[in-house]
């Protein structure tokens, strides 16, 4: 396989956290993703399992909060309020689920396909090829419903490779853009709204994005070392937003804000609720959005 550029290697990270979230009893997980720990590789696989000693697991956790304070419980809410926002488009009716920069996502397997939604993962190429052997090693096949998109969201034509993919934008879809914003370039950010732009009405969109000042250097919420890596060191993280600026961005495209969330509602809704010591980080934050 070819090798991963450092943009795709991230895809990993999140997933070691998801599933290393399943070694805490069921009441206290934020969130319930059995299959996360199947789509790492196996020497992941393995660090995973020793989750189930809890010394293991909170030196994980002290190791990642160095770098990033908060952000351990930051991915893990994101994926909650991402669990959260599908199931109830899919209860709505909506039919159609398309995830952007997919990586090792599980929800077209735990959420979509159980529930008869189609399911369109989108990601670089060297991503989808590492699922794509993912998924035959665990159900044998590539299951029915999920269509694996290979795209460039700087370069390829989203709309159409989603079209030729059997998407239909004249019914209503479910959009999860999840921790992908910042690794595009400002124009790649609008041309992805503008290739959503074409949804029908009532479609929802769900999407993370890293303050603006931030990758500015002028406020570094605690994790200055982080933006070493992420800006300075590897260069992959190029577009932030400031809050105030979504909904006149959205606007542009047709679509209106109906919720935004971070830290303060991340821990009212997901950390008290689970009576665990975590913290969240402020540097990101999810957009709810529906088109109009």
């Amino acid at each position: 396989m070819a090798k991963r550029p450092d943009a795709a290697q991230t895809a990993f990270g999140p997933m070691v956290i998801a599933a290393a979230e399943q070694s805490y009893p069921e009441a206290q997980r934020i969130v319930r993703d059995e299959l996360a720990v199947r789509f790492l590789p196996p020497g992941m696989r393995f660090g995973v399992r020793l989750c189930k000693w809890s010394f293991i697991r909170y030196g994980l956790i002290r190791a990642a909060e160095k770098k990033a304070p908060g952000m351990w419980g930051s991915v893990l809410c994101r994926k909650r309020y991402a669990d959260d926002k599908v199931a109830e488009a899919i209860a709505a009716g909506i039919d159609q689920v398309v995830i952007l920069g997919a990586g090792l996502d599980t929800r077209a397997y735990r959420l979509g396909v159980p529930a008869g939604a189609a399911a369109f993962e989108v990601d670089l190429p060297v991503n989808i090829a590492y699922k794509r052997e993912r998924l035959r090693d665990i159900f044998g096949a590539e299951p029915e419903r999920v269509a694996l998109v290979p795209v460039d969201f700087q370069t390829d034509d989203l709309a159409t490779a989603l079209e030729n993919s059997g998407l239909r934008f004249e019914r209503p879809l479910m959009v999860v853009w999840e921790a992908v914003t910042q690794y595009l370039t400002e124009d790649g950010f609008r041309s992805t709204l503008r290739a959503l732009s074409r949804a029908a009405v009532g479609s929802q969109l769900i999407f993370t994005y890293v303050r603006a000042d931030f990758l500015a250097g002028t406020n570094f919420y605690g994790a200055e070392a982080l933006y070493q890596d992420m800006k300075l060191k590897y260069d992959v993280w190029h577009f932030g937003i400031a809050p105030e600026d979504v909904g006149g961005l959205l606007g542009e495209y047709g679509w209106a804000e109906r919720e935004q969330v971070g830290s303060r509602e991340y821990m009212t809704r997901f950390i008290e609720p689970s009576r665990r010591d975590l913290s969240v980080s402020e540097l990101e934050r999810f957009v709810h959005a529906e088109k109009r």
